[in-house]
C-alpha cells in the first residue's frame, strides 16, 4: 500500500532524541530516511548506559530501547566529516534529497561545510531543518540544551511541582519529544509549501518554543491576565467533581465532571449520597466550592470503599461520566483500547525476535504509515547508499573506504 511520504528522501544528521525522533515520524509515514553518523563512535544514543537510573541495554541482552525508539525506519551510514571526500558524499546526497535535518549547536554545521547557505547551492529546493535549544536568534542561540534544561527554562518544571516541594522532572524526554513533533510539523509544512510554490527553505523548531506551545493555554493566561495558573492541590480543588480520589487498592481514580451543576444529582446517586443533594452546604456550584474541604472529605470516605477497577465498572453505568484510573505504563500497555487501535504493535526484530513497540500514532485511511525497519546497525547501509543513491562505483567505494571516509 502506498504511504503518504513515499518518494521523499530525508538526510538525518542528528543525535540523541530531539532530532532523531522527528525523522522517525517522517520515516513512519514512508519517507526514505538516511541517517549519517560519525564513523568512530556514532550517535551517542547508541552507547547510552542510563536514563534516570534505568539501563537501556539490559545485562546480556544489549537491547537499547533508547536508540531503537529514536531511529527505526532509517538506513544508517557512517562518514568521517572531517574528510573532504566525505563532504562530497553529503553534497551528492543533498542533490538527490528533499530534506536535511540536523540538531547540532549553532555554528557546528557551518564550520563543517554543512550549513544552509552551502547546501542551498547544491539544491535550492532543499528543506533544511534544525532542532535547536533556544531558536536561531538571540543571545542564547548557540547555547547547548538538553531535555531537563528545556523543562526548567520553559516553566513546565515549576508548573508540575506541587506547592512547597522542590521542582519535579517528568522522565522520558518530554521536551525532546514535543520538540521533535514540532520539527516534523514544520518539515511537512515546508514540503507542502515547496510543492505549491516551488521553494525550499529553512525550518527551525526549538526546545523552548515547543515547550511554550505545549503550554499554550497556560501561556495565554499569563499573557492575558498577567498571572500563572494555580498549582493543583487535590485537597483544595475548586470543583470537587473534577479531582483525584484514592481507592481501596491504593490506586487513584480521576473524576472529570467539569459541568458540576449538570452532573451533581447523578453523581450523588452513583455514590449513594443522594442526601447531599438537599444539603445546603452543597446546593450550588458556588456552595460546593465554598465548602469544598468538607465535600472532598466526604468523597474520600466513599471512594476508599472500593478498588479502582470496581469503581470503573460501577461508574460505567452513567455513560456521560468522564473518569479514568491513574494508570502505570504497565496498565497502559495492556489496555484493550491501546491494543484495538494498534498503538502498540508486534515487530519481528532481526536481532531480538518478536518485540512489542509503539505503533504509528496517527492513522491515515488510504496512505497509512508503518513500521518496516529496525534502527540500523552501525554503518549498515553505507555501501548501499553510496552505490544506489550517490552513484559511486564499487572501485570508488573501495577507495573511499581505504582513505578513511567511512
Amino acid at each position: 500500500m502506498t504511504m503518504a511520504l513515499e518518494g521523499i528522501r530525508v538526510i538525518d544528521w542528528t543525535i540523541q532524541q530531539q532530532g532523531p525522533a522527528s525523522t522517525v515520524m517522517l520515516g513512519d509515514m514512508g519517507a526514505e530516511v538516511i541517517k549519517i553518523e560519525e564513523c568512530v563512535q556514532g550517535d551517542p544514543g547508541r552507547g547510552l548506559t542510563g536514563i534516570m537510573g534505568l539501563r537501556p541495554m539490559a545485562e546480556g541482552k544489549m537491547r537499547n530501547f533508547y536508540f531503537e525508539a529514536n531511529n527505526r525506519n532509517k538506513k544508517g551510514i557512517t562518514l568521517n566529516l572531517k574528510k573532504e571526500k566525505a563532504l562530497d558524499v553529503v553534497y551528492r546526497l543533498v542533490e538527490k534529497s528533499d530534506v536535511f535535518v540536523q540538531n547540532y549547536r549553532q555554528g557546528v554545521a557551518e564550520r563543517l561545510g554543512l550549513g544552509y547557505d552551502t547546501l542551498y547551492g547544491y539544491n535550492p529546493r532543499l528543506i533544511y531543518a534544525t532542532a535547536s535549544g533556544y531558536g536561531i536568534e538571540g543571545p542564547d542561540r548557540a547555547k547547548p540544551s538538553i531535555d531537563p534544561a528545556a523543562m526548567a527554562r520553559s516553566g513546565m518544571m515549576s508548573l508540575i511541582t506541587p506547592p512547597d516541594m522542590p521542582p519535579h522532572y517528568v522522565p522520558g524526554g518530554i521536551a525532546d519529544q514535543i520538540g521533535a513533533i514540532m520539527l516534523a510539523y514544520g518539515i511537512m509544512t515546508a514540503v507542502v509549501a515547496r510543492e505549491r510554490f516551488g521553494v525550499g527553505q529553512r525550518v527551525d523548531a526549538s526546545h523552548i518554543a515547543s515547550m511554550m506551545w505545549l503550554q499554550n493555554l497556560n501561556m495565554h493566561q499569563a499573557l492575558f491576565q498577567g498571572r500563572e495558573p494555580p498549582k493543583f492541590r487535590r485537597d483544595q480543588a475548586g470543583n470537587p467533581l473534577h479531582n483525584l480520589y484514592l481507592c481501596s487498592d491504593g490506586k487513584w481514580l480521576f473524576i472529570g465532571l467539569s459541568q458540576p451543576e449538570r452532573f451533581w444529582p447523578d453523581f450523588c446517586c452513583a455514590l449513594d449520597i443522594e442526601d447531599l443533594t438537599m444539603d445546603p452546604r452543597f446546593e450550588s456550584m458556588g456552595k460546593r466550592h465554598e465548602n469544598r474541604h468538607e465535600l472532598i472529605a466526604i468523597l474520600d470516605e466513599k471512594f476508599i470503599t472500593r478498588t479502582s477497577a470496581e469503581w470503573v465498572i460501577h461508574l460505567s453505568q452513567w455513560p456521560d461520566f468522564i473518569f479514568e484510573p491513574v494508570n502505570t505504563l504497565a496498565d497502559l500497555i495492556s489496555d484493550p483500547q491501546v491494543k484495538a487501535n494498534e498503538y502498540i504493535v508486534n515487530f519481528d526484530h532481526p536481532s531480538h525476535g518478536q518485540t512489542r513497540v509503539m505503533g504509528v500514532p496517527v492513522r491515515l485511511s488510504r496512505t497509512p504509515g508503518s513500521l518496516r525497519l529496525p534502527a540500523p546497525e552501525f554503518g549498515q547501509h553505507t555501501e548501499e547508499v553510496l552505490q544506489d543513491v550517490c552513484g559511486y562505483s564499487w572501485d570508488e567505494i573501495s577507495e573511499l573506504k581505504n582513505k578513511g571516509v567511512f
